[in-house]
């Protein structure tokens, strides 16, 4: 007995010091962990054209680089220029779907007659028969999305197309103590449609873009794990 007690001690003394250890390196994981927005290579913001820098050009009244025209405004035009989108966007969308079905069917063989009688087994018939079939089916499903997105976010231009169209592109990010969150949006705007303190309605954006998503804390409660994933997938079977 003694030596039992003391196998059963040395097992459980083993299990504590392991429960223990994967305590410890799940609570060093986690405080190692950081979650800080990554900026998009592709959303990163563009030079202007021939940008150089400008001879000094001291003691003279007007100063390369830095002209006005009399009859134009500040509003957005050339690569590089900066232009603010308001985001204003709502989405809301229903579906419902209903199917019924029915069917019924019915085959009755009666029992062939030879030579004026019957196929009979101790006075039964033996090759009559009846079949029915009934199959019925319903199914009801509904679904409702809404979402809305408000805000602000500066872009610069990429691009000006022939027609005067501008390409705009660019992201906001932001490091929070939970964790961090990231927008970004492109597209397409004309300049009529750019206000003169360079703003425009992100409603106005042709081919938009807008993406906006978040890692940390946060995000990962809202996350499903791995193994609900797989069974909520279509390769669970049931």
């Amino acid at each position: 007995m003694n030596t039992l007690d003391g196998r059963c001690k040395m097992i459980d003394r083993h299990i504590i010091n392991a429960v223990i250890g994967v305590a410890l390196c799940m609570t060093i994981v986690g405080c190692s962990t950081t979650h800080q927005a990554i900026s998009d290579p592709d959303f990163a913001p563009i030079r202007p054209v021939n940008a150089q820098p400008l001879p000094i050009s001291d003691g003279a009244i007007y100063k390369a680089g830095f002209n006005i025209g009399l009859f134009e405004d500040s509003k957005a035009r050339r690569i590089g220029d900066i232009i603010t989108i308001i985001l204003q966007e709502r989405t809301n969308a229903s579906k419902k779907a209903s199917t019924t079905t029915a069917k019924e069917s019915e085959v009755s063989i009666a029992a062939p007659t030879i030579f004026g009688r019957g196929i009979t087994h101790r006075g039964n018939a033996v090759l009559s028969a009846t079949i029915d079939a009934e199959r019925d089916f319903s199914g009801e499903g509904d679904s409702t999305q809404s979402n809305s997105l408000t805000g602000q976010i500066s872009v610069t231009v990429v691009d000006v197309y022939s027609n005067g169209n501008l390409l705009i592109r660019g992201e906001k990010l932001l490091t929070l103590n939970q964790g961090s969150e990231h927008i970004r949006i492109s597209g397409i705007v004309r300049s009529k449609d750019i206000s003169p303190s360079n703003t425009i309605l992100s409603s106005q954006v042709a081919n938009a873009k807008i993406v906006y998503g978040g890692q940390g804390v946060l995000a990962d409660v809202n996350t499903k794990g791995w193994i609900a994933r797989v069974f909520d997938s279509n390769w669970w079977p049931f």
